[in-house]
């Protein structure tokens, strides 16, 4: 065969030219991030847990308040799928939980009658609830026929399943956070935008105020503001206060980088030339110098929920933020406080179980996305 005359294109390389893709610089990240395995599976793991919050009362057994005092501090209810027998099913079951009194140690104790069992069953009918608020149903899940019981994390000192108040508690935990979040990333744009591209005394006044909120340390401030919540609010303004509390201490990091950022770019070319053209000063801010660093901004908003999420569980596990009857992972770990009966009933730990799985899952996905935002280094 003879060689291919030099200066002419060969059938292969036209063949890579038309298979060629060209992608956009959000292509470019998406496809990095998703080669970041662990962020990639983070993310999932973290929109199925605000899935399963934000449609908890169809996903939980049990109402939050549903009481059963037959079954007080009553450990996890082993779910079965080969019976005494060695007989295997494809439908889980759980046996007949009946209580006994240790003459010993005079604590009531649950164990498994293996003579009757009851299968779960799903899309079940049982307590009616609202799904989103305003639609009116009684379909959950999963569940058992009367007479059984399904606790997948126990119970508490009330007789109330664990595993249903923590699917209802998460739920405010985790939108308190994005709330405090959305106040926070406000003000820190609007005070270090402002404090960056302007300069002079607005810089000066800005960044001594937030010298002298970041010299406070951060749990006695947190502290001495949720103590001025008027004792007598409602459960939602309460929710409301935690999140300006969170907020009012949570947007002076990001107020410091984006000043720094805008100092750095506010010389540039492409600004002096947005200037020259008559653009207002806020449109150069919002189109052309944020723009410039939204990758770190992105970032910021990954790492920063996590820190909103642990300031209310703070909060409310000292007793200053969002009090019972009132539902959130800060209120479940109030049962937690008592030693002695946290190693009797080690499961009452499991809502602090759930908050460091959020946290690290939000740690992992910021980490993803800071890799992610410079998708041409390392391709």
């Amino acid at each position: 065969m003879s060689p291919e005359p030099k200066g002419e294109v060969s059938r292969l390389d036209v063949d890579e030219l038309l298979n060629y893709e060209i992608l956009s610089q959000r292509q470019l990240i998406w496809r990095k991030f998703r080669r970041h395995r662990v962020a990639y599976f983070c993310l999932l793991f973290l929109c199925l847990f605000y899935l399963l919050a934000i449609f908890a009362e169809f996903f939980a057994p049990y109402g939050a308040f549903t009481r059963d005092t037959d079954f007080l501090y009553a450990p996890p209810t082993p779910v079965h799928f080969m019976d005494e027998a060695g007989d295997f099913s494809l439908r889980p079951f759980v046996y007949k939980i009946v209580s006994e009194l240790d003459l010993n140690t005079f604590r009531r104790e649950y164990v498994e009658d293996p003579s009757e069992k009851f299968p779960v069953r799903f899309f079940v009918r049982a307590e009616p609830y609202q799904l989103l608020g305003f639609i009116d149903t009684d379909i959950h899940l999963f569940g058992v026929d009367e007479g059984g019981v399904l606790f997948l994390s126990g119970t508490d000192g009330l007789g109330r399943d664990l595993f249903s108040r923590m699917l209802l508690g998460a739920r405010t935990s985790l939108f308190v956070g994005l709330l405090g979040l959305a106040i926070g990333f406000a003000l820190g744009l609007i005070f270090g935008g402002i404090s960056g591209y302007y300069g002079g005394g607005a810089d000066m006044l800005i960044q001594r105020m937030i010298e002298f909120l970041q010299s406070l340390p951060t749990l006695p401030l947190w502290m001495a503001l949720a103590a001025l919540v008027p004792p007598e609010w409602t459960q939602i303004q309460v929710y409301f206060g935690i999140s300006l509390v969170l907020a009012t201490v949570g947007w002076t990091g990001l107020a410091r980088v984006v000043r720094g950022k805008l100092i750095s770019l506010r010389e540039e070319d492409y600004v002096l030339a947005a200037k020259l053209s008559g653009l207002k000063e806020r449109a150069i801010i919002t189109r052309h110098l944020l723009p410039g660093f939204l990758s770190y901004l992105i970032v910021h908003l990954t790492l920063a929920i996590p820190h909103m999420i642990l300031g209310e569980t703070a909060l409310s596990f000292l007793g200053l933020g969002i009090q019972p009857p009132a539902v959130s992972l800060g209120t479940l770990l109030q049962d937690s406080q008592n030693v002695q009966t946290v190693t009797i009933n080690p499961w009452l730990l499991y809502p602090g179980a759930v908050v460091v799985a959020i946290v690290i899952a939000f740690n992992f996905l910021g980490d993803g996305l800071r890799d992610a935002a410079d998708p041409y280094k390392h391709i």
